[in-house]
């Protein structure tokens, strides 16, 4: 099967969306797809633009500067497909203006499609000043899947929400962990020398981008209260972002390590004890399979990957998902709960590890493939020549 795969974000860049993209196409090429990969190019890379990838134009995303939109016209991209070949499946994993030229330009060669919901991006308005123009955001969120053939979501509570603002043909598709590499094996006591603290110690860790939408500031503020009763507990962040410095300004006695990928990243993981997942707008948030992986005691709220795959009180604490007050006395709690349990050896972190050996990727991204072959294979409708903008 000819697949072209549209994404506005892939490595190096590090973040969710792009790492489970890398994945993704590395699986489909292995198992013997052709995939032509199209994507933003970066400031430092030279153009390309043949059968096996399209790098096209594109700009800084204004939130989030480290990041690109791209930009192509669907007849660029009908020109491109024409000369290179008609693709069987267009599939765009990201709602920028590239993935909606692509998917126009799909509906007009009479290609079959599919997307990714991936992001609340209607949701982030409201953490900008923004909130008037969040249903902007989410019509045209609602506009560009519309377009698809077939649009993958990652928990049935997504799906529900989506399905009640209009959102049609959804496909729930969870996602996996690499277990081998986010292990409690990976413990590093000279990494916690490093963090200045001993085995008696108890490392309280929040893993991600430093951003209003990502309700970092509660991990912290969480943090402070918990170590205001609790001698010697501690606070590592990994992550950077555009909150960073005002929040190590506000929380000095917390440990910032910056970004971290690879082993050393799950040597972060491992070496800590309880993970702090606030976020009440991420669609799953990977980085909680990650420290069930790792063998953390996790809080959270009870949404996207916590509410799928953490049982509350057997791996993992959860807290109902609410605003204000309320939302911050709750995941006191669940923190709390959670630091009660966080023994190396105890029950709720041996059970955290156990269920993330079950979130495989192979299986979740073989049941991807399985999905494309069935849209591409009910899409298939004699090509369009219509002239597109």
């Amino acid at each position: 099967m000819r697949i072209a795969y549209v994404t506005e974000t892939f490595p190096p860049e590090i973040n969710g969306v792009s790492l489970t993209a890398e994945r993704t196409v590395r699986h489909l090429c292995g198992s013997g797809h052709a995939v032509q990969l199209i994507r933003p190019r970066r400031p430092d890379e030279g153009p390309r633009r043949d059968a096996d990838e399209w790098r096209c134009g594109g700009g800084p995303i204004p939130m989030y500067p480290e990041l690109r939109f791209g930009w192509a016209t669907p007849a660029g991209l009908r020109a491109l497909w024409r000369r290179e070949g008609l693709p069987d499946l267009v599939h765009a994993t990201t709602p920028g203006p590239l993935g909606w030229a692509a998917l126009k330009a799909a509906r007009a060669e009479g290609i079959p499609t599919s997307a990714d919901f991936r992001t609340n991006f209607h949701a982030y308005c409201g953490h900008y000043g923004l909130g008037w123009f969040e249903p902007v955001v989410l019509g045209y969120l609602r506009r560009l899947h519309a377009m698809a053939s077939g649009n993958f979501v990652p928990t049935p509570e997504l799906a529900r929400q989506l399905s009640a603002r209009g959102f049609e043909r959804l496909h729930v598709l969870g996602r996996g962990v690499d277990a081998r590499r986010f292990a409690p094996e990976r413990r590093d006591p000279w990494l916690r020398r490093e963090w200045r603290v001993g085995e008696e110690h108890r490392v309280m860790l929040y893993v991600g981008r430093l951003a209003a939408e990502k309700n970092a500031g509660l991990a912290l503020q969480t943090f402070e209260r918990l170590s205001a009763r609790r001698p010697g507990l501690r606070m590592v962040v990994v992550g950077d972002g555009p909150m960073r410095a005002r929040l190590e300004r506000a929380h000095p006695s917390a440990r910032f390590v910056g970004m971290q990928t690879g082993l050393e990243l799950a040597r972060h993981y491992a070496s800590a004890d309880v993970f702090l997942f606030p976020s009440l707008t991420d669609t799953f948030g990977n980085v909680t399979l990650e420290a069930l992986a790792s063998g953390l005691a996790v809080a959270a709220f009870d949404t996207g990957a916590a509410g799928l795959h953490v049982r509350d009180g057997v791996n993992g604490c959860l807290a109902p998902p609410c605003d204000g007050l309320d939302a911050a006395d709750a995941f006191l709690d669940a923190a709390t709960r959670a630091l009660d349990a966080s023994a190396p050896d105890g029950l709720l972190r041996l059970e955290a590890r156990r269920t993330a050996r079950e979130a495989d990727w192979d299986g979740v991204l073989r049941r991807f493939e399985q999905q494309l072959q069935r849209l591409a294979t009910a899409g298939r409708s004699v090509p369009r020549y219509a002239a597109v903008a």
